[in-house]
């Protein structure tokens, strides 16, 4: 078995290092431009965080050119709505362009009634310039704030309806003045809306029409009765000291660094309070109670009085109800770990970075079926534990069950996406690519992992199991699970919340998160916490005389994902604008995917724990 899974780890590890090529490192491949070298704008789409529903750039009458090409996009793209295309902008390295018209655009009343319906819902148009995505530079309390993208319009109070039909595109270079190349380092957009009016059209210069915007220029308002646009633009380039490696610095800002700081020490705090009451348990009282259980004198019963996790010593290890359910979640859990943690570290490597479009989602996709053969190993060794019979039907269950769920919900709230027309709807053929991935190759991996663990030795365990169940004594109110989910989710939620708000923005308000060093730090946190807790509460649970601890484990360390619900109500309600129907019933749905996806993992994390703790203090007690 030992070599089964060095094959596996030499095989991921192959794996990484083949594709570690097609993620981005800052600095590696920087393109150069020579003077007078078009340099691509691209549309990517448009986004609200108002309505959580992007739209393809040319789902709005905007410009043009003759042919449209759009980018074959990766898997991550595809599930973030992106669908990239060529238009019509011409910018040249170089070579700044005054007022240009670009075209004027006609269409009908249902063209002016979306383009109204898409300015009052705060909508956000997203282009692109050597990979680097638009951005609007906004002044606020003398502070400067990056936007991406730029607005499509202005909404005022008394409903009125304005469109930006004229960008300024200011772009920033350096030389490299080895070979008189260019790089760029900066795609700022300033949108400004101006009435037809106010442009005045010149003579053409070759293929372009050149414009003039008088000073007084009003700005160009949009009614029902409105039938076409004049859309212009002009380029301005800028000598700028960035260097290209540090061009996405400007995005990847998550504000002051030091609210991340003080998430880490409240984190340690907490993890340091928990540590604290085991040290009570296992170092006083756990070392006292092993001490009176192993003394041979008549003061026996007394401490068998004092403390009762002993008298279950012949019922500890009682498998429990739905042990199948149990391993399915927890071979899961091991799936979602392994992904997560990896994919952490290999972000905080910088190999993740934005600029590799979808790499994120990409990775995740393949580390999580990747480590199917994990979750399918150690669930399969923990079903012949637990005494179980049918191990083929729990492999498949192992593989079907989270998927299964994550995908039921997703194809649900795609039919809603569907109806709405936005670009975030998966493609059947997409559809069609996620299943093959499903069952193609996680479900084989996992039951091959599977059947390797129910292969090996079950886990040993210290004392026996008697025939007859013994009674469990009536418990209080507060000793229940529900009162123990409440209790025990707290302290983990506490050491995550302030770095769950930024994961939050960057998911719902369209923001880049690349902070992967604090959330590296925060998950190891986390890990410790929710093992704290889950043996401190098990402990708790034993000395009741309550052996059931199986599923309460489980779910109890797992209790910390109510907060996190919780916590996704309040988000919505504080920051968020979101009043329609359809995007207030994406927000929960997946929500609740976030939320299922933190308890399995949180959940298996504290079992896992417990489990190793169980064994521990009942091997260290004789047992006649």
């Amino acid at each position: 078995m030992k070599n089964f899974l060095t094959i596996v780890c030499c095989l991921l590890a192959s794996f990484l290092i083949e594709h570690a090529n097609c993620f981005y490192v800052p600095g590696v491949a920087p393109v150069e431009f020579m003077a007078g070298e078009r340099v691509e704008i691209k549309g990517v789409k448009m986004t609200s965080a108002k309505t959580q529903l992007p739209y393809e750039y040319y789902s709005l009458p905007f410009c043009k050119p003759d042919v449209i090409e759009y980018k074959t996009e990766n898997l991550g793209e595809v599930l973030r709505g992106d669908r990239i295309v060529n238009t019509p902008y011409i910018v040249e390295m170089k070579t700044e362009k005054p007022c240009s018209v670009l075209c004027e655009s006609k269409f009908e009343k249902d063209g002016a009634l979306k383009l109204i319906e898409r300015i009052k819902e705060y909508y956000s148009v997203h282009l692109l310039a050597d990979n680097l995505p638009s951005a609007t530079h906004l002044t606020m309390d003398d502070e400067e704030i990056v936007e991406h993208g730029y607005k499509l319009g202005i909404h005022l109070a008394d409903d009125s309806v304005f469109i930006n039909n004229h960008l300024i595109i200011k772009m920033k270079y350096n030389e490299n003045t080895e070979d008189s190349s260019y790089r760029v380092v900066g795609f700022e957009v300033i949108p400004v809306s101006v009435a037809r009016a106010s442009i005045i059209q010149t003579d053409s210069e070759g293929n372009e029409n050149i414009c003039t915007i008088s000073k007084e220029r009003g700005k160009e308002k949009i009614t029902p009765e409105t039938t076409s646009i004049l859309w212009t633009y002009e380029v301005k380039w800028e000598q700028s000291d960035i260097r290209w490696a540090s061009r996405w610095d400007s995005y990847l800002t998550m504000g002051d660094v030091q609210i991340h700081w003080f998430s880490i020490v409240n984190s340690i705090v907490v993890v340091l309070f928990l540590a604290g009451v085991l040290t009570m348990i296992i170092v006083r009282t756990l070392r006292r109670d092993i001490a009176q259980y192993n003394r041979e004198d008549d003061d026996l019963e007394d401490a068998l009085e004092e403390t009762g996790w002993k008298l279950v010593h012949g019922d500890v290890f009682r498998p429990p109800r739905r042990i199948m359910l149990l391993v399915s979640l927890f071979g899961a859990g091991v799936q979602l770990f392994g992904m997560s943690i990896i994919t952490i570290i290999v972000a905080m490597l910088g190999m993740l970075s934005p600029s590799s479009r979808g790499s994120l989602l990409n990775a995740s996709f393949a580390l999580y079926v990747l480590m199917g053969v994990f979750g399918g190993f150690f669930g399969g060794r923990l079903y012949k534990s637990l005494k179980g019979q049918l191990w083929k039907r729990a492999a498949i269950q192992t593989a079907l069950l989270y998927p299964g769920v994550c995908s039921s919900i997703a194809f649900i709230l795609n039919f809603f996406i569907w109806g709405k027309h936005s670009s975030g709807a998966l493609p059947f053929s997409t559809m069609i690519l996620i299943l093959a991935l499903w069952f193609g190759v996680s479900l084989p991996l996992v039951v091959i992992g599977f059947y390797f663990g129910y292969r090996k030795h079950a886990y040993e365990n210290p004392v026996r199991t008697n025939q007859i169940p013994r009674q469990v004594p009536e418990q209080q109110w507060y000793k229940g699970t529900f009162a123990s989910v409440m209790m025990a989710g707290v302290l983990p939620f506490g050491a995550v919340f302030i770095e769950l708000f930024f994961i939050f923005t960057a998911i719902w308000e369209n923001q880049f998160y690349y902070l992967f060093g604090f959330l590296f730090l925060v998950f190891i946190i986390l890990i410790i916490a929710c093992s704290q807790i889950a043996i401190v509460m098990v402990y708790f649970q034993l000395c009741t005389e309550d052996y059931h601890w199986w599923w309460r484990s489980f779910i109890v360390s797992g209790g910390s994902a109510v907060y996190v619900f919780l916590y996704s109500l309040f988000y919505f309600h504080t920051q968020l604008s979101i009043t329609a129907f359809v995007p207030t019933i994406l927000y929960f749905g997946y929500t609740i995917i976030i939320v299922i996806t933190f308890w399995i993992l949180t959940g298996s994390i504290g079992f896992f724990a417990s489990y190793k703790f169980v064994r521990m203090i009942y091997a260290q007690v004789k047992i006649d």
